[in-house]
């Protein structure tokens, strides 16, 4: 299968700002090749047209291309986070200076939106219990940042 690399439109000549806020919250994430607007093109000459970067391995591309487009939560990005503690440190960097949202969802300062999900999220929900995971559901939709315990509680009808 061919690689499926995001291209993120920015606007405003904030996608180097980006790539550098993601690759300062991401593990094993670097900031790679950057392209420049030259004479001619529709960016201002010499400001940044595109930025590579990866976060955890995974390509990405930022794209400095005017205000005509706006990013929305239609597309968004899911982080599987191993447990409450890697689920809170992007909730935190991700959120600052965004918005919180409800059931995990937070946009970023940059527009972009995020869904941080810890793993065990997924395992209650989907847990073969159709009870249990409707418990769980049901907690998940009252609540912004995941929490894993209040999670565990409601799924298994444990009083907070």
């Amino acid at each position: 299968m061919p690689t499926t690399v995001p291209c993120l439109w920015f606007d405003h000549g904030v996608a180097e700002q980006a790539a550098a806020f993601y690759v300062s919250v991401f593990p094993n994430s670097a900031v790679g090749t950057v392209t420049r607007y030259g004479p001619d093109t529709p960016g201002p000459e010499g400001g940044v047209m595109t930025v590579e970067f990866t976060l955890d391995g995974q390509p990405y591309i930022g794209l400095n291309g005017g205000d005509q487009f706006r990013f929305s939560e239609a597309i968004s990005f899911q982080i599987r986070c191993s447990g409450q503690e890697e689920a809170d440190h992007y909730w935190d960097a991700l959120s600052d200076g965004g918005q919180e949202g409800p059931c995990g969802w937070v946009t970023d300062r940059f527009g972009v939106s995020w869904q941080v999900d810890p793993v065990e999220l997924h395992e209650l929900v989907e847990d073969p219990d159709r009870e249990r995971a409707e418990r769980a559901v049901q907690a998940m939709l009252r609540m912004g940042r995941i929490d894993i315990a209040e999670l565990r509680r409601a799924a298994d009808a444990v009083p907070a």
